[in-house]
């Protein structure tokens, strides 16, 4: 099959759409974004790159941040994680408070916000913000093989000062003693993380080593079991709560971004990156998600889908 003609094929399609969602207009930098655009990479296990569109030109990832945050974290506390955050999907809203109180204050799991409150507090465990905005930006560098990825500190002004309900969320979970770290700090790592800004093929590249068992280039990252366990997640609570009907139409381990990214993964097949800034009635791409289930429709990349010799 060829997939650079598959991809041409997907946005001119899309291109022709009416109905693109909502860009977020609660941050305001995010609220300026042309709804127009329209980004899809495709990093194919034996290396190959495969863009259409605006697949070159940089957006922030937002929530996308979590999947690298994530594996940070398990790199450095290991699977004492799960002890202050869940693994269950939610079934609520991104930013929800609800879930903390009768939990005890134990987000249910580390891709909606609390629980990627709590993974950055875990990182700040050893080290300053500084430090560890610096070490988040150093492994996205790596894993896509570009030291032209940067933050972009108009979206973290602008989270910082716009970003009452998650100052909500980490003094609540700090009353329940599960945010250990100063408030500010944490909030404002945290704010830094979702201000990255990357290309569909920068994130695409970055995400390979969840495509090839934790490995970029032979090289090993994570291990293979924790590569499955973090695309596990990305299964079953990386869309909030429209996770479900995600897995439903398309079938892959996939991260959502408010910013109108989707980083999915087909294991050992493919790392996928879409861009599409409106966003539908749970905060996730419009046409980003139409891409991926027309991708995997012409591609069976399904994990769903029989795999036969």
């Amino acid at each position: 099959m060829d997939i650079t003609q598959l991809v041409q094929d997907i946005t001119a399609r899309l291109r022709q759409e009416s109905e693109r969602g909502q860009v977020a207009d609660y941050i305001p930098p995010l609220a300026c974004i042309a709804p127009d655009k329209f980004g899809i990479a495709v990093v194919l296990d034996d290396g190959s790159l495969h863009c259409a569109g605006d697949a070159d030109e940089p957006f922030s990832i937002q929530s996308i941040s979590k999947v690298f945050a994530l594996t940070l974290a398990l790199g450095s506390v290991g699977d004492q994680l799960w002890n202050r955050v869940g693994r269950e999907p939610s079934g609520s809203a991104f930013n929800s408070i609800v879930q903390l109180e009768s939990e005890h204050g134990i987000p249910r799991n580390p891709f909606i916000n609390a629980g990627a409150i709590v993974v950055t507090d875990v990182l700040l465990g050893h080290l300053e913000p500084r430090e560890a905005i610096g070490q988040m930006l150093r492994f996205v560098r790596e894993l896509a093989g570009d030291d032209t990825i940067l933050i972009d500190e108009s979206v973290a002004r602008a989270e910082q000062e716009t970003g009452f309900t998650n100052m909500a969320l980490a003094n609540y979970m700090r009353a329940f003693g599960n945010v250990h770290g100063d408030v500010a700090k944490v909030l404002g790592t945290y704010f830094h993380f979702c201000a990255l800004a990357m290309s569909c093929r920068q994130l695409a590249m970055a995400g390979r080593f969840l495509m090839d068992e934790g490995r970029v280039e032979g090289r090993r990252i994570v291990t293979g079991r924790r590569a499955r366990r973090i695309n596990a997640l990305m299964m079953s609570c990386g869309h909030y709560d429209n996770s479900g009907d995600f897995a439903y139409r398309i079938g892959l381990p996939g991260k959502s971004g408010v910013g109108g990214g989707i980083l999915c993964v087909a294991p050992g097949v493919a790392s996928i990156a879409v861009w599409s800034p409106g966003l539908n009635a749970s905060g996730n791409s419009h046409l980003g998600q139409r891409a991926l289930e027309m991708l995997v429709q012409r591609t069976g990349w399904s994990v769903f889908e029989a795999r036969r010799a």
